[in-house]
């Protein structure tokens, strides 16, 4: 084991990918002569260089069209992006060909693609640069969308995500790139897909959350643990493939669910979460499902506004009153 930043973790990954097959090659903006945007392709122009490592220009949607092509004929690219905001200028190239092209050629083509980059809140960057957009692409088929919170799952799921052969998307969120953790040197090691973790067990409430709303939930479950509430953490990890049978085994021990997560409240991932709680243990419920969501509105730029619209750790610890019949 080895102690990184959740950014070396990414890298770790990546250059371990790399080195294991000729076939994977990174490109985006600012990932070569720069090191990334957030630093996280540091070093890795020099130790493969520009053939490998690909400074693209402000063109999301032209390299990510060249990179569904280089998936189609046999390359492994990672395309990396400078927020998944700006992912939108692409969406039609991950929407209509990434995500459609395995079904529509009847299993002939694979798209092994990985697209990854910066998601959700960081620190007043503004509302063009802010926002969860794991909904988006979760709710189309032919996409597998991952949230890691901790750096060795970072580590693990960007590597099976690397050798899976569809096209998957690989969220990270901006304000976890320093946090540190503990994380297996082995380069076989991986994390498969649609794997949910159990952070921490309790047995008056489930909180089911992904990426930094992991790190909020365990801060409201020390709150909790004051008052004498027994919260348990599920850590999602990936959100598609989903881990239903992880989350159903939580809420039938628990029998109360919050689903925190950073994306807006109207159709989001929480939402799912909360239908297919009803849907497959709704006899296990003492309560309904709730959600600790950002607030229907675009990001504020003002430092009070944003950490007001952004869920904190009493926004779940509210919700957990209230499927307690506490408040």
């Amino acid at each position: 084991m080895t102690v990184l930043r959740f950014r070396e973790a990414v890298r770790a990954a990546m250059v371990e990918e790399m080195e294991r097959d000729e076939r994977v090659y990174l490109v985006g903006e600012e990932v070569g002569h720069y090191q990334g945007a957030y630093k996280v392709t540091e070093g890795m122009l020099d130790k493969f260089g520009s053939r490998r490592v690909i400074d693209a220009p402000i063109t999301e949607s032209g390299f990510t069209g060249i990179s569904i092509g280089a998936a189609m004929v046999g390359l492994r690219p990672i395309v990396e992006y400078m927020t998944w905001n700006f992912s939108a200028v692409a969406f039609d190239q991950i929407l209509n060909n990434a995500a459609k092209l395995r079904q529509m050629s009847g299993g002939q083509l694979s798209i092994p693609l990985v697209l990854r980059a910066p998601n959700g809140s960081a620190k007043q960057v503004g509302s063009q640069h802010s926002h969860a957009m794991e909904h988006f692409y979760a709710h189309v088929p032919g996409l597998k969308v991952l949230a890691p919170a901790m750096p060795a799952d970072a580590k693990g799921l960007l590597k099976s995500a690397i050798r899976d052969d569809n096209p998957v998307l690989f969220m990270e969120s901006e304000t976890l790139y320093g946090v540190k953790g503990e994380v297996p040197d082995d380069p076989d090691f991986i994390v498969p897909l649609g794997v949910a973790s159990i952070v921490r067990e309790g047995t008056d409430v489930s909180i089911i959350a992904w990426s930094r709303m992991v790190h909020v939930a365990i801060e409201a479950a020390a709150e909790l643990e004051k008052e004498g509430i027994s919260a348990e953490i599920v850590d999602l990890r990936s959100l598609r493939p989903l881990d239903e049978e992880t989350i159903v085994k939580s809420v039938t021990k628990t029998h109360r669910a919050v689903v925190a997560h950073e994306g807006w409240p109207y159709g989001g991932v929480g939402a799912e979460i909360a239908d297919r709680i009803q849907r497959l243990a709704f006899d296990e419920l003492d309560a309904p499902v709730l959600r600790a969501t950002t607030l229907d509105v675009p990001m504020p730029y003002n430092a009070r506004l944003e950490q007001y619209v952004i869920p904190q750790a009493s926004r779940i610890i509210e919700n957990v009153h209230r499927v307690l019949y506490k408040s």
